[in-house]
């Protein structure tokens, strides 16, 4: 039976606002206390669990990521009932199951109507944030500092003032061979000539280095080494990923970043075309090409997976890529609950996977004008020696029962005996009493072991399966296209693809600026992300380019700006770059060229005891940082130095050598036929790549896997990297390509030793270097030597 109390308010409660003086008495007394004892504490404004506050009836009713939390009048039908019965899968509060009394109250509130005193709409809610990375920066004026000299331009001066605080001296200006190793390798990962470092010396102008740094920003190999941070953010691969680890075509992709690097795309446009390329009014090609950006995430192909959980954990990368790369932060902790330290909900994590969540994963052709008869060409060729070598296996396959009988008949007894022993109980079974299955087992067994089988079956999967230069897959790539029926996106409870919770509409972080009012599609998120107004972008993206030069960003931690993450060592200096980016267009060269032209970029790396002790990780920037270069660069020194290096731009992926059986160590349909051209001695941005085997002289030096978006890299230090650059199949042929070298300059001994000590350093060698060389080819050979030099730590070191 209805209680009195029931009774008397039900009738005005249950689905109206308003509310008995007895039913408003009932909350306050009961319902309330219980409420911001049980529930609050997870569950408020101010602390969205799961997207749900209990602060006031309109909160409950819009509900959170599961839906709504409450149904007036019908307490079977509220999930804050079933939480709180703990029957079902979902149990609240988690500290312990409720008193049966207390369980009673919130089942008669809800019966009631969820009476509330206060019965004003939620107001729609804002994020503010005291945390310094949410506001947007502001232009700092430029410090005065007593050394006004030593002031360049603006960045010295917020260095400066630093300095000046700390009573720390600047380093002076290194030396201008030092300078031109530095800045090739900065901007283009090259080391100089011999002949460009004397023409840099040569040279007394006062403009001298400011036309090297032109000439490098104007170096087509300047793409090439900025492409190559760039692909590591984009987590760009050759193969797929996962166990079943086939290879894809994804090269045009790495061209277009090169190539829009190269013509200092800026920065804006780059990031809007990377992001929603297809949706720009007359999208061209190279746009819809951009779009690879998001098609770099893994596919899952074995055999049996759900397509479509995978179609989920790509829109996890997407969303967690996107917030690592162009926020810094990383909203991917809040995939399965709210982000524990930042101001971003699960669901508004939900909301920005919702941006991704209506697009299809085309393959598209590309063929320009210009390649137009070249395909065609590759494409008839392709299909004839397709068509010819499925010929080839078919008559093989035809003619195998007599092959198969001719073995058998002329096997002797000792090539019986040496058999597998489930081979020798077949053939001892008269051949017109086997079964399907034994002469199936037989035919296996024959063809693992014939030789002419296996080089069909090996040609025809070179053919088909690697994506080299005879396959008409490379005029291909993969993009993403707009669906024309938007698909429904949810909260996705835990993470998980098969648990709905509440539906979600494109959106971005309320902490964050709001988005434009227009079409919330990819177009608007990627236009959001580079509004001048925006707080993160340009900060994390001027910290990462710093964070290139002086082996650390202002900001150390630039993966996370969130509250976790490192303060800014710079703050002033940090918002001025980042402003100063976009006053001048987005464009990326121009903040290298601020960079490079700096004193604070053009100092010694040389390390004194004081500065050792005041400032042992070079925080405070009075000196230059001395580290090791990248991997790919330790690779290109090597082949630049001993003259063997390509210079090709672009193109497919190629295989270089590398120990054998490395690409049988995982699965995935790849034959790595190592290169025999000049494809043998090209970049290391240009590898093949594939992410369960990668390439070991690249991943010994700390290469990331591309599985994830890495915008920093690690840096070691090991032994097994001294053995790879003194035994390694490429350094080896780069030693015997260097030793020939200089074998053949003209000039006695002396000479050679001098060239080749500047071909890998660029300096001239010191009095004890070039006597200790000088024994060392006495009593060795010029192949030592040339292996010494490629070995030295300051070869592979940019000081």
């Amino acid at each position: 039976m209805r209680s009195l109390l029931a009774t008397s308010v039900f009738a005005t409660a249950a689905f109206g606002q308003s509310s008995s003086p007895d039913a408003i008495q009932f909350f306050e007394m009961k319902v309330r206390p219980l409420l911001y004892a049980q529930c609050a504490p997870c569950h408020s404004d101010q602390k969205l669990t799961s997207g749900l506050s209990v602060e006031s009836r309109k909160a409950l009713l819009n509900g959170g990521n599961r839906g709504p939390a409450a149904e007036p009048g019908k307490p079977d039908h509220s999930r804050i009932i079933e939480a709180v019965q703990q029957k079902g899968a979902l149990k609240m509060p988690p500290t312990g199951k409720l008193k049966d009394d207390q369980v009673e109250v919130l089942r008669k509130w809800v019966e009631l109507g969820l009476p509330w005193p206060d019965t004003k709409p939620l107001q729609a809610r804002r994020i503010t944030s005291n945390h310094w990375a949410f506001r947007a920066p502001v232009r700092p004026g430029e410090p005065k500092v007593a050394n006004a000299a030593g002031v360049r331009n603006p960045i010295d001066a917020f260095i400066l003032a630093r300095l000046e605080k700390e009573g720390i001296e600047p380093s002076p200006e290194a030396d201008k061979v030092t300078l031109i190793r530095r800045l090739s390798l900065d901007l283009v990962g090259l080391p100089p000539s011999p002949a460009e470092v004397d023409a840099f010396l040569a040279d007394s102008n006062p403009d001298a280095y400011p036309k090297l740094v032109e000439r490098l920003l104007a170096s087509p190999h300047y793409g090439e080494r900025w492409g190559r941070h760039w692909l590591d953010a984009a987590r760009y691969a050759d193969t797929n990923g996962y166990g079943f680890d086939n290879p894809r075509v994804m090269w045009r992709y790495r061209d277009w970043v090169i190539q829009a690097l190269n013509r200092d795309l800026p920065f804006d446009q780059f990031t809007v075309e990377q992001l929603a390329g297809d949706l720009l009014p007359h999208a061209t090609l190279e746009q819809k090409i951009a779009t690879g950006f998001h098609r770099n995430t893994m596919i899952n192909q074995e055999g049996g997976v759900d397509q479509e959980q995978y179609r989920i954990e790509a829109l996890f990368d997407r969303a967690s890529t996107t917030g690592a790369v162009f926020l810094g932060l990383t909203v991917g902790c809040a995939q399965c609950h709210d982000h524990k330290y930042d101001p971003i909900s699960q669901r508004e994590y939900y909301q920005l996977l919702a941006f991704f969540n209506n697009q299809d994963e085309p393959t598209i052709k590309v063929v320009r004008p210009g390649e137009v008869q070249q395909y065609r060409r590759i494409s008839t060729e392709y299909e004839v020696e397709r068509l010819r070598l499925q010929g080839e296996l078919a008559k093989y396959n035809r003619d195998l029962v007599g092959l198969l009988e001719q073995w058998e008949s002329g096997l002797s007894a000792q090539d019986r005996a040496k058999l597998p022993g489930n081979i020798q109980d077949l053939l001892k079974i008269p051949l017109q009493k086997r079964d399907l299955d034994q002469a199936q087992d037989l035919e296996k067994f024959y063809r693992e072991f014939d030789k002419d089988y296996q080089q069909l079956q090996r040609n025809l999967e070179l053919l088909v399966s690697t994506p080299n230069s005879r396959n008409p897959n490379q005029y291909t790539a993969m993009v993403l296209e707009e669906r024309p029926k938007p698909r429904k996106s949810y909260v996705l409870v835990g993470g998980d693809f098969l648990r709905h919770g509440v539906e979600v509409t494109p959106g971005v972080p309320a902490v964050l600026p709001p988005l434009p009012d227009a079409t919330p599609d990819r177009l608007a998120l990627a236009r959001w992300l580079v509004d001048p107004k925006h707080p993160l972008t340009a900060r994390v993206t001027v910290n990462r380019i710093w964070q290139q030069y002086f082996g650390r960003g202002l900001v150390r931690t630039s993966e996370d700006f969130g509250v976790q993450g490192d303060p800014a060592s710079h703050p002033e200096l940090l918002d001025w770059l980042a402003t100063e980016f976009v006053e001048q267009g987005w464009s990326l060269k121009t903040m290298h060229r601020r960079i490079v032209s700096s004193a604070t970029y053009r100092q010694s790396s040389l390390v004194t005891p004081l500065l050792l002790d005041r400032d042992p990780e070079n925080v405070l920037l009075a000196r230059s940082p001395r580290y090791r270069v990248e991997a790919e660069v330790v690779r290109d020194i090597a082949l630049t130095a001993s003259g063997l290096i390509q210079h090709q731009i672009g193109g497919p992926s190629v295989f270089p050598p590398q120990p054998p059986g490395i690409t049988d160590l995982s699965r995935g349909n790849l034959i790595w036929v190592t290169a025999t051209g000049p494809d043998r001695y090209r970049r290391g941005v240009y590898t093949f790549w594939k992410r369960t085997s990668p390439y070991p002289a690249l991943t010994v030096f700390d290469v990331n896997s591309a599985e994830t978006a890495t915008v920093r890299r690690n840096r070691s230090n090991t032994p097994l990297q001294s053995l790879t650059t003194l035994n390694d199949e490429v350094f080896v042929e780069a030693a015997q390509a260097l030793a020939k070298r200089l074998a053949e300059t003209p000039g006695d001994n002396a000479a050679r030793l001098r060239i080749g000590f500047r071909l890998c350093l660029a300096r001239e060698p010191d009095g004890f270097e070039k006597d200790t060389l000088a024994t060392l080819l006495q009593s060795k050979d010029w192949l030592t030597v040339a292996r010494v030099l490629l070995n030295l730590d300051e070869t592979i070191t940019r000081e």
